[in-house]
């Protein structure tokens, strides 16, 4: 793990870092009590609000930042704050660990939510979103490099300046791996701890994932991590394809999750444990075992005092003591680093969103897989969006959905609804647009369509051009002969205003 000594030297943590004083962000019950229980909770989702609100013993609930409008923050979770129950803000767009400074709008908006909702801490991810003007609408691992390291850092310590309450940084789950590593997840994220004072949230789901895809041992793994830095735990279900495990959060929480769950137990009793679900919900009894099961392995009856691993903070200290660079040496990136970064994950992203040619080093079969589950994603989200999109088009929807996104990169702006109009626009330049669709995507004023139709003339100019794509004459005449046929329709094509499910606040 060690590195040649390199530019200034800077103190592992900022003086008022309260890192290793886990008890801090222990939820008022636990704070003061080792011997109390540890608090369970659950990922809050409108689909299953009252649900939740009916839950015996929720301690905590989790909402994705980035689904709260500050001017509408729903009804059930004012009721659960009004119980006493503590709501952490999830981030999902910051991108971390990507070559971009994080956008201090997103970074405004993350730290707007955690005082609206008098939240104890915020989270986000160890992983990128975008890059190169693409949005992967994923969160995908960044290479595990010190160049890398020096950036996150920098990264993290941007955002934690402007966040009213402390931050806690996930591991990621991932299908692919970046070629040249030179630290494991658990070094980069001890790494990260020491000299920045970032919380975790470990995702016992994703470790059984990197066991799946990448022979993880999560008992090592978890040994080598700073467990006192532990602010919550996420648990949750996923699905094995072809010998690769995906992180569905759509599926039940499988044995094995429950058996990386309790190493981490009888290593570190955790403050908090979360139950993610973001799909396919299943009914409140079933939801009501899941919780009950965490329960019991987070404090079972007879609950001996946890273990403390192999690879202890003591023992880790002693370690980095006995380093060369035992004072934490790292140098500031700079823009040239930032580039490189950025040419990096842009090559990484084009191959994954429009079908460019595999980075050299990675695995062109886990890219493909890799491609395919970020497609199928998008068309999830976008029939929830808009479920009309099914039964319009029938047996074509997935097939011509899927074939789209492989080659058409998400919009960097506007979510999922953005990626529903950019597709209709597809359909509708190419004369596929069913009628019952048109209703909806194709307004009196089509001032935002025309930028949409520009964004996607210009993602093509980006892919080298769109081989399928009409020629200018021979798609002015297409509009022309639509234009007769619908002034001799009903004037409601053209003055239907948008239905309300395509309107209002983004989602990621």
């Amino acid at each position: 793990m060690g590195r040649p000594t390199r530019g200034p030297v800077r103190k592992p943590a900022r003086e008022g870092d309260i890192r290793g004083n886990s008890s801090w962000f222990a939820p008022a019950r636990t704070r003061h009590a080792e011997h109390m229980r540890t608090a369970v909770g659950i990922g809050w989702r409108s689909e299953i609000d009252l649900t939740i609100e009916r839950l015996d013993g929720v301690d905590f609930v989790e909402v994705v930042a980035e689904n709260i409008c500050l001017d509408h923050v729903p009804e059930s979770l004012r009721v659960l704050r009004a119980r006493g129950v503590e709501v952490i803000p999830h981030g999902v767009g910051l991108g971390l660990a990507g070559a971009d400074r994080p956008d201090p709008v997103r970074l405004a908006h993350l730290a707007a939510v955690a005082t609206a909702l008098d939240s104890p801490l915020v989270s986000e991810h160890l992983a990128f979103v975008r890059a190169g003007g693409m949005e992967a609408g994923h969160l995908l691992p960044g290479p595990r490099t010190w160049d890398a390291l020096d950036l996150v850092a920098e990264n993290v310590r941007i955002a934690q300046d402007l966040l009213p309450v402390p931050l806690a940084l996930e591991n990621p789950a991932t299908l692919l791996a970046w070629p040249d590593d030179e630290l494991s997840q658990s070094e980069f994220l001890t790494e990260l701890v020491e000299r920045t004072g970032v919380r975790l949230l470990v995702d016992v789901a994703n470790l059984h994932t990197e066991r799946v895809n990448h022979a993880l041992d999560p008992a090592k793994a978890l040994a080598a991590l700073p467990l006192e830095a532990v602010a919550y735990v996420h648990v949750a279900g996923g699905l094995e394809v072809d010998g690769l495990w995906h992180d569905t959060h759509a599926h039940p929480v499988t044995a094995p999750v429950l058996e990386v769950l309790d190493m981490l137990c009888a290593l570190h009793r955790p403050p908090r444990i979360l139950l993610e679900r973001d799909a396919n919900f299943p009914s409140t009894a079933e939801l009501a075992a899941e919780l009950s099961a965490i329960r019991t392995i987070a404090d079972p009856p007879a609950a001996p005092a946890p273990t403390k691993g192999a690879d202890d903070a003591d023992t880790r200290r002693a370690r980095r003591a006995a380093r060369p660079e035992a004072e934490a040496v790292f140098r500031e990136p700079t823009e040239e680093h930032r580039e490189s970064a950025a040419r990096q994950q842009t090559a990484l992203l084009a191959a994954l969103l429009t079908g460019a040619p595999v980075p050299p080093g990675f695995d062109p079969e886990r890219v493909r897989v890799q491609a395919g589950a970020l497609a199928a994603k998008r068309r999830d989200s976008a029939l929830r969006a808009v479920p009309e999109l099914a039964s319009a088009l029938g047996d074509r929807w997935p097939r011509e959905f899927m074939a789209w996104a492989m080659t058409h990169p998400k919009p960097v702006e506007g979510g999922t609804r953005a990626d529903v109009h950019a597709f209709a626009a597809h359909l509708w330049e190419g004369d596929a647009l069913p009628q019952a669709l048109a209703q909806m995507f194709v307004p009196r004023k089509p001032s935002w369509w025309s930028r949409l139709r520009t964004s996607a003339s210009r993602s093509s100019a980006h892919r080298g051009g769109d081989p399928h794509r009409k020629q200018p004459e021979e798609a002015g005449k297409a509009r022309k002969a639509r234009k007769a046929r619908d002034a001799g329709d009903a004037g409601e094509v053209r003055t239907k205003s948008h239905p309300k499910h395509l309107t209002g606040r983004r989602t990621p």
